[in-house]
């Protein structure tokens, strides 16, 4: 077993947006980065992917529709949904996902 301090990871990233694989559970990886503000360009990957939001907010465009993402919940993007960051998305995010 390992346990492992997310937020003080997370903190010690050298780059916003660069993730750091945590760990991998069930054959999906655990990542956690750090989110600065800016936005993203669309992406879509062949498996769902979840997001969940330790602190702050994960402002999302996904399947065509705007989400915010608050500290405490969780989005699942579906398998082959494009997905975008849009600017303002500060915090802490753990991505479970394929890696």
């Amino acid at each position: 077993m390992t346990l492992v301090d997310v937020r003080s990871t997370a903190a010690r990233l050298p780059d916003a947006w660069s993730s750091h694989l945590l760990g991998r559970a069930g054959g999906a990886g655990v990542k956690v980065l750090r989110m600065d503000g800016r936005p993203l360009a669309p992406e879509s990957h062949d498996t769902a992917e979840a997001l969940l939001v330790l602190d702050g907010t994960l402002r999302l465009h996904a399947g065509g529709t705007d989400v915010d993402v608050r500290a405490g919940q969780m989005y699942v993007v579906a398998a082959g949904v494009e997905h975008a960051v849009r600017a303002g998305s500060r915090g802490t995010l753990v991505i479970v996902g394929q890696v």
